[in-house]
């Protein structure tokens, strides 16, 4: 038996989120029916970060056991032909027994798109916040610096997040982009809350808008009050974009990839 590494990239639109859900259709689920046809026994998989309903990804990590020696290119090409167009299986390798890469994961890399037009975009309406305004991108910059560190984050959690406590560390916060055009929020850290990035954007859109000046950022985060934030982001905008795992963790389960990431479909 084999532990088989999926990295996946969907997108979320008609989906509940990652994880199975009896209130509709997942991720999870569609991997694992098409997992299940591929190898004739239901599978079971571990993810690195669960999504929310509407959120995509470009670069998402799952795992599961294998009961059957199949070629890694099985992994990618016989389960992508049992998949709807918007999830697919973009590489496949094998790794070590223990490996579980929502617990062995050093930190996750998220990224917030918004289309700036003064106009909607129709290829843009699924995968961006369409805001018609022009956003101050600089002044957004100005307030995203504020969010860097280990905060007490609880000004953008979720009011149902089951998080056991609200302190994280945000390794990087950055907007770029062209105001008229295309704005990219980008975060990473090690964990974060129920809808916190897209609580963070809300309220950097409101700097951006002109509303707020981006001291307010710290003003928020120092309250610890979701009521003091700003409206919560729409989650058609984000993109988990990385995992990434510290040295110990990828020098322990990463193994020969024979060649499955040279496959094309």
């Amino acid at each position: 038996m084999a532990r088989i590494q999926l990295y996946l990239e969907y997108e979320g639109t008609n989906y509940v989120g990652w994880q199975t859900q009896a209130n509709g259709l997942s991720i999870q689920a569609c991997i694992q029916t098409a997992l299940a046809d591929l190898l004739g026994a239901p599978v079971s998989l571990w993810v690195g970060g669960r999504t929310d309903a509407g959120v995509h990804a470009r670069r998402q990590v799952a795992v599961f056991d294998a009961l059957k020696e199949l070629p890694l290119r099985a992994f990618i090409k016989g389960v992508n032909a049992r998949l709807p167009l918007d999830i697919a299986v973009v590489d496949a390798c094998v790794v070590a027994d223990d490996f579980h890469p929502r617990h062995m994961s050093k930190n996750k890399r998220y990224a917030y798109y918004i289309s700036n037009r003064p106009c909607r975009s129709p290829l843009r309406r699924f995968t961006h916040w369409q805001i018609f305004k022009p956003l101050e991108v600089e002044a957004m910059q100005k307030g995203a610096e504020f969010l860097l560190g280990s905060h007490d984050f609880s000004s953008f959690r979720a009011s149902d997040c089951e998080a056991r406590h609200p302190i994280r560390r945000l390794e990087l916060s950055h907007i770029e982009g062209k105001s008229g055009d295309e704005v990219i929020c980008t975060f990473k850290g090690t964990a974060f809350l129920k809808h916190m990035i897209r609580s963070m954007v809300g309220s950097l859109v409101e700097v951006g808008k002109g509303r707020r000046p981006p001291e307010w950022i710290g003003s928020v985060l120092a309250q610890k009050n979701r009521c003091a934030a700003g409206p919560t982001a729409p989650p058609h905008g984000l993109v988990l974009e990385e995992i990434v795992f510290g040295e110990r963790a990828h020098g322990s389960h990463t193994v020969l990839l024979n060649n499955a990431d040279a496959e094309e479909e």
